[in-house]
């Protein structure tokens, strides 16, 4: 279904003369739209666009930990007296791929004041770095309940 999507999308950067990404975002959208109206008739309906909700819910977690962590740490900054309370915590995982664990470690590193410092060799532990340790397992309950719950149901 992906790339049928993606199909209607070029057909539509095709047609309208505007090679851009914001023209080819939107062809995709629109051939998504498409396509969801054509699901909903059938009697069999596709998981892709339960998928691709997951993954658009992944991308919207992602970028408000972003602007949150990057507000925090622009505070930090700014003011003089520093709460920082560095740490590492170890988390373990319930990632069942390799691409569930690099994405969800790619994602900690991506945020400011977290960073991934191993994956040990099973991948059921990943150790992270955070500036902000009050709890350890506080930390590790923030890391499972957040960005690995949502790598895991975008990605199964």
């Amino acid at each position: 279904m992906i790339t049928v999507n993606l199909l209607l999308a070029v057909v539509w950067v095709a047609l309208t003369g505007d090679v851009s990404v914001v023209n080819f975002a939107a062809g995709f959208l629109l051939g998504y739209g498409i396509l969801a109206l054509v699901d909903r008739g059938a009697k069999v309906r596709s998981p892709y666009f339960n998928r691709v909700r997951r993954v658009l819910r992944l991308v919207r977690g992602f970028a408000t930990e972003l602007i949150r962590s990057n507000l925090k740490i622009a505070y930090e900054v700014v003011t003089p007296p520093h709460g920082m309370r560095p740490g590492i915590v170890a988390v373990p995982l319930d990632t069942r791929s390799d691409t569930e664990t690099l994405i969800l470690a790619n994602l900690i590193t991506l945020t400011p004041g977290t960073l991934t410092v191993e994956i040990d060799a099973e991948g059921k532990t990943l150790y992270m770095h955070d500036m902000y340790v009050e709890d350890p397992e506080k930390t590790r309950a923030a890391v499972k309940e957040g960005f690995e719950k949502l790598v895991r149901e975008a990605m199964r």
